[in-house]
């Protein structure tokens, strides 16, 4: 079973449905916002990922952060942060049987799934 984890209103992740949809493949969508994130499933991903990765220094909520939520980062803070402010955790993030993506393209899910 495929499960993507996301924000329902980010526009990826609404690509990343999309695709699931228009290439017939199931799958469960968890939304932050309404079905939650806890340590386990942040430090789950962290391990496969690396936090570097995971966080979305690009995106509308990163550059609202005050400077010193921001500065001196290291995995502890950046996790913390994350739970904190979901909507830093680059997105979308997608798991199925051995495999964790994170982003979307196409492409990459193609030749992935």
């Amino acid at each position: 079973m495929i499960t993507l984890y996301g924000i329902k209103n980010c526009d990826t992740v609404k690509k990343a449905r999309a695709w699931l949809e228009g290439n017939g493949r199931e799958y469960r969508f968890h939304d932050f916002r309404v079905d939650g994130l806890d340590r386990a499933l942040l430090e789950r991903f962290e391990a496969v990922l690396g936090w570097e990765t995971l966080l979305n220094r690009r995106g509308t909520t990163w550059r609202k952060l005050d400077e010193a939520k921001r500065e001196n980062l290291d995995r502890d803070k950046a996790l913390q942060l994350m739970l904190d402010h979901p909507s830093v955790i680059k997105r979308p993030v997608l798991e199925t049987a051995g495999k964790t993506l994170i982003g979307f393209t196409p492409e990459s899910y193609a030749s992935e799934l």
